[in-house]
């Protein structure tokens, strides 16, 4: 699917100004969509040589409201009418006006139903009246809106309908002035609040003239118990809000707004602990001051679970760096009983010991500092490899060599697979060399979409004639064998390498986690 801009920059000659405001034409227009129970199409005159004549046009966005029923069910992006099928796109654009249709016209999957004009329309055909906004910008009509409601449903004039229709025609009045929408506030200012969330209109005095239901109880909630309606909404809210600063700064953004002014969203706490999101909107149709339109969102639970949410990562992280102490104490409770033990087997045992208990404490030192419980398992294989490395003997000069990228993983995958890899590494680094004797370990990475596979090599002696990893009972291969199956899901296998040596396959899914 093309975008807005990819549209544009195909079928049209716009220059980058006018392209810049239908974008911001577009991120405020779902505003409009609610306040007037209708889907907005946008408009563009094609300029290929398809339409020579620039009658034709090309729906290049589209939005549907969330307060009725859609007029299109189908995407009608990338369409097309002519200015016969469609009259009034070419008549806001000549006389730079709003137009209205008489008559509602018949629609069915999205395109304009068959049959002549009085006759019974088709089954599942939707009423719908159209009307045309041009969209004006810096003295020219850019682009035309079609605000097109579905009438299929009878609708009951209430005060909140009549409310936000005339908010919504004022808004759309100051599209075809080309005071709606500006360069400011910024585009993180749209998110919300929404029409839905509360909506609060003010005359040219600050008085509220009308406050949706749900506007009521956030101010409720604040500590307002009367009503709002004819109160006057700056001095009322300083009142409600605690910190001076906040109250100062809403009170500011209102203000502006009824001197015609856009503002961004303001965040305050209240006296009585309610946390209120506020944005302003100068209504100025015709250019002559109308009031304006403030929307405001009780976010008090959201900012509520933030808080939680913030809490309970530092709590994990707190518990990941308590458990990489607590390793990192066995560790050296390993080593110093290593240290006492006279058996050379039982010494080798205790420093296998010590390393896994090492490895999975690097683990959970990175998931420590990790706000997404994933890891970076390069940075954490470079930290690995050494250690895995100090097992060589001193004059037999092993080296251990990373190669490509192992991404970053979940911790699920994190724990398991460098344990995989420790005894892996480990095992060709102890075994595959004799006394004496150099070489290079390789752990060579390649990751896709679905699959971490890696390889760890070695050009050592290579495997024992008759060996079988299903009836090796060595303790290392028995722990990489029962991680890959059960916690990793993955598959490993090992063959000798050509000319010499061997290697260790191993794959992991990324995807379809348990």
């Amino acid at each position: 699917m093309s975008t807005l801009s990819d549209l544009l920059a195909e079928h049209t000659s716009l220059s980058t100004a006018h392209v810049d405001h239908l974008q911001l034409v577009v991120a405020e227009w779902q505003l409009l969509a609610d306040l007037s129970f209708a889907d907005f199409l946008l408009w563009v005159q094609v300029d290929d040589e398809e339409s020579a004549d620039g009658t034709e046009f090309l729906c290049v966005a589209q939005a549907r409201p969330t307060t009725a029923l859609t007029a299109h069910g189908e995407d009608v992006v990338g369409s097309r009418v002519d200015a016969r099928e469609h009259p009034q796109l070419r008549k806001a654009i000549a006389e730079r006006r709003i137009c209205r249709e008489e008559d509602p016209r018949w629609y069915q999957g999205g395109v304009p139903a068959a049959g002549e004009a009085g006759a019974v329309p088709p089954r599942n055909a939707v009423p719908v009246r159209r009307e045309t906004i041009p969209v004006t910008h810096a003295g020219e009509v850019i682009a035309v809106l079609s605000r097109e409601t579905n009438l299929a449903v009878p609708r009951v004039p209430s005060s909140l309908e009549i409310a936000y229709l005339g908010v919504a025609g004022d808004l759309c009045q100051m599209v075809a002035d080309g005071s709606f929408p500006t360069a400011e506030p910024s585009p993180g200012a749209h998110t919300s609040p929404r029409v839905g969330d509360g909506l609060i209109r003010l005359d040219s005095t600050g008085t509220v003239v009308f406050a949706s239901p749900n506007a009521k109880s956030a101010y409720h909630r604040m500590g307002h118990a009367a009503d709002l309606v004819g109160a006057r909404l700056v001095p009322l809210t300083r009142t409600l809000i605690a910190d001076p600063f906040d109250a100062t700064e809403v009170a500011q953004r209102i203000l502006a707004a009824l001197d015609g002014q856009p503002s961004i969203r303001v965040e305050a706490e209240s006296r009585r602990g309610a946390t209120v999101l506020f944005r302003a909107l100068p209504l100025r149709p015709a250019r002559q001051p109308a009031g304006a339109l403030v929307l405001v969102r009780d976010v008090t639970e959201v900012r509520r679970r933030d808080r939680a949410l913030l809490s309970k990562d530092a709590t994990i992280r707190e518990i990941h760096h308590r458990v990489k102490n607590n390793l990192q104490t066995v560790a050296a409770l390993l080593r110093l009983q290593s240290r006492r033990a006279t058996s050379p087997e039982a010494k080798e045992a205790l420093a296998e010991s010590m390393r896994r208990v090492a490895a999975i404490a690097m683990v959970h030192e990175t998931l420590s500092t990790s706000v997404d419980e994933r890891v970076d398992l390069d940075a954490l294989v470079d930290k690995v490899i050494p250690v895995v490395g100090d097992v060589a003997a001193a004059e037999s000069q092993v080296k251990v060599r990373k190669l490509g990228q192992f991404g970053v993983v979940s911790a699920e995958v994190a724990t398991p697979l460098v344990m995989v890899l420790t005894e892996l590494v480990q095992n060709a680094v102890g075994h595959a060399y004799p006394p004496g004797r150099s070489g290079e370990v390789q752990v060579c990475a390649e990751r896709s979409t679905r699959w971490l596979d890696v390889v760890v090599s070695d050009d050592g002696r290579g495997l024992p004639r008759g060996f079988s990893l299903e009836r090796d009972d060595g303790l290392g291969l028995q722990i990489v064998r029962t991680l890959v199956e059960t916690e990793l899901r993955g598959s490993l296998s090992l063959r000798r390498r050509d000319p010499r040596g061997t290697e260790a396959v191993l794959r992991i899914p990324l995807s379809h986690r348990r």
